[in-house]
């Protein structure tokens, strides 16, 4: 009965079930990596201010009462009192006294401050000049989903790892109607555009076979931290796993086995571009896993990180695992691969460090004031 049970399953069947059985026995142990941790400790300061900006931003002309903002702070997740934060980053909001009812006592407001106005005009100049290159994410977005819907609700969820804008569906979709729609609470791809359909990993080959003068082919590039050394088996494994086609994340994968090492493939060419079209070319797992549904990606997909450490790492800083594609950074943790979008980040973040400066360098120079003072109180004690 066995022998039959055996001949009764076909050998791609089989080849996917054994596939299967091989991939999920694969244990590989979590490393720390400092460098690519510290990329996320540099941005705490700017996730906040961020955070707090686009808080007063989405208020009525702009601007919120102090008192109202502080009612807010634990979903803002900020752990100081909004007169702290004010003091730490001066150049972002301005204080003014308004009335809430028109017979109530003045009361301090907040409003933008001349610098962050600033800022935000040259953020609108940005992102305008790369529309067609946050277009070109949307749609690659859509074409790597199964049925090339995605439900607004996790796009808007996610703009601001893309660089998505957040009126995206009033302002971007109804200005390309060729490309893309919205209806019933979901955004639809409307034409299949060969340009989008190559992975960062298809053009890179494309540039090497370029260069070299013969073809290339398309694979995935293994980047491991100094120290981290594979078991043999592991070693053996990835070797082999390497060698198979390259499956691209714009292909049909509708007859693909789940359990098949090609599916393997595929799954890790998914999360490769997700990643790749990301301004940081990082994201949350939790964010990920979102999408498992429309990418065809199991509930344990997040195990292909760790399984995968040459191309991904799992940071776990801040209490969430954020998954990093490795190819993307330096050994200082610094990004190598520069998103077009990137620069409105690194603009904000200079806004509030330059804040924070002026903060600081304040503190100094009251340290230095205050002994100079009590000198001064002495001497006239004296007197």
């Amino acid at each position: 009965m066995r022998h039959s049970l055996l001949r009764s399953i076909s050998q791609s069947q089989l080849h996917s079930l054994l596939g299967l059985r091989h991939i999920s026995s694969l244990k590989v142990p979590w490393h720390k990596d400092p460098a690519l941790d510290a990329a996320i400790d540099r941005d705490k300061r700017y996730h906040l201010c961020h955070r707090v900006i686009r808080e007063v931003l989405h208020e009525p002309n702009q601007c919120i009462s102090l008192r109202y903002l502080e009612k807010r702070r634990e979903r803002l997740r900020l752990n100081q009192r909004v007169r702290t934060f004010l003091d730490w980053y001066p150049n972002l909001l301005e204080v003014y006294l308004d009335r809430i009812k028109p017979n109530s006592s003045p009361v301090p407001f907040l409003r933008p401050s001349q610098s962050l106005l600033s800022f935000l005009s040259h953020e609108s100049e940005i992102r305008s000049k790369n529309e067609p290159f946050v277009l070109a994410k949307l749609c690659k977005l859509l074409m790597i989903s199964k049925d090339r819907a995605i439900p607004v609700a996790k796009i808007i969820e996610v703009r601001q790892l893309f660089g998505f804008p957040e009126d995206l569906v009033a302002s971007l979709v109804p200005r390309y109607p060729e490309l893309v729609r919205e209806s019933n609470g979901h955004i639809h791809l409307v034409s299949w555009n060969e340009s989008y359909a190559k992975s960062v990993i298809e053009k890179r080959a494309d540039e090497e076979s370029e260069v070299v003068g013969v073809r290339v082919r398309p694979n995935f590039s293994l980047k491991l931290p100094k120290g981290f050394n594979l078991k043999k088996e592991m070693r053996e494994w990835v070797w082999d796993w390497l060698e198979l086609p390259y499956v691209s994340p714009y292909s049909d994968a509708s007859e693909l086995s789940t359990a098949s090492r090609e599916m393997e493939k595929r799954n890790i060419a998914v999360l490769h571009e997700f990643l790749s079209l990301t301004i940081q070319k990082r994201a949350p797992v939790p964010t990920i896993g979102k999408f498992c549904s429309e990418f065809r990606l199991s509930n344990a997909f997040s195990n292909a990180f760790t399984r995968h450490p040459g191309i991904f790492y799992v940071s776990l800083k801040g209490g969430i695992k954020t998954a990093m594609l490795r190819e993307a950074y330096g050994e200082d943790g610094i990004l190598l691969v520069r998103d077009p979008l990137l620069e409105v980040m690194e603009r904000f973040a200079e806004l509030v460090d330059e804040g924070h400066r002026e903060y600081l360098e304040g503190l100094k120079r009251e340290k230095q004031f205050l002994p100079r003072h009590m000198e001064m109180e002495k001497g006239i004690d004296r007197c």
